[in-house]
């Protein structure tokens, strides 16, 4: 049987959620926690890879088991072991083809941008001392809606087969001496949205214009693009999925 479990994790501890040869992972503690619990050896699949640093309010991974259980009984005894900076929402089950990764339909992304200095939001977002032009940066947002080939955004060593991706939404707020960037996809390429934040954090500083945008992604090229802002201020915040994954009970 195959189940999806839905958890949140501050990032700040760990080498990002895929598992690391010499350095600790949201994969790795959580699947010591499912193997210690149901007493044999658990792999997950993620429905993505975040960054070293990088937070997710909602995060979904998919593992195999044979055995019967409570799932409620298990989100219990998950959280009870678990650190404190990792929390499990709930658990499910799923029909045995689905695909934590390869089924989610969209994910959604925060970038939190702090203008004035605040204590407690040092390690959750990225302080920005000179003034942006908002309106700019929503400029350029609209701009990013004409576009598929997103490679300017890319790392530069990854292994993909496209870099095509179809944004849904991409918009600035702002809201008490914070801008909160949101962008919706069907996927992202690694290191994308903070490459996309780091280019609009430029427009914004008047480094670059809405013309120097159409250039950039037209290049294809990563280092035509803006600097890739701090992981501490990224939030994966939302999946979505089909509603026929789920086994009707």
């Amino acid at each position: 049987m195959r189940f999806f479990i839905e958890l949140s994790y501050n990032g700040r501890a760990y080498h990002g959620w895929q598992n690391q040869p010499n350095a600790i992972s949201v994969q790795e503690v959580l699947e010591k926690a499912l193997s210690t619990i149901l007493k044999t050896k658990i792999a997950i699949m993620g429905a993505g890879r975040t960054d070293a640093g990088v937070h997710a309010s909602q995060m979904f991974a998919h593992f195999d088991y044979e055995a019967h259980f409570e799932s409620k009984d298990l989100v219990y005894k998950l959280n009870s072991f678990l650190p404190r900076d990792i929390a499990v929402a709930s658990i499910f089950e799923v029909k045995p083809e689905m695909h934590a990764r390869f089924y989610a339909t969209s994910r959604t992304y925060h970038y939190k941008i702090s203008t004035t200095k605040n204590v407690f939001d040092y390690d959750y977002s990225y302080l920005v001392h000179q003034p942006l032009d908002v309106e700019a940066m929503n400029a350029a947002c609209k701009i990013l809606f004409e576009y598929k080939d997103f490679q300017c955004f890319s790392k530069t060593k990854t292994d993909v087969k496209t870099y095509h991706c179809d944004i849904k939404e991409a918009f600035w707020t702002q809201h008490n001496g914070q801008l909160l960037f949101t962008i919706t996809a069907d996927r992202f390429l690694r290191n994308m949205v903070r490459a996309i934040v780091g280019t609009m954090v430029n427009i914004g500083l008047g480094k670059l214009n809405l013309e120097d945008l159409h250039r950039i992604i037209a290049s294809k090229n990563r280092s035509e693009a803006g600097f890739s802002v701090p992981a501490q201020g990224l939030y994966l915040v939302k999946i979505v999925y089909p509603e026929t994954i789920k086994i009707d009970k």
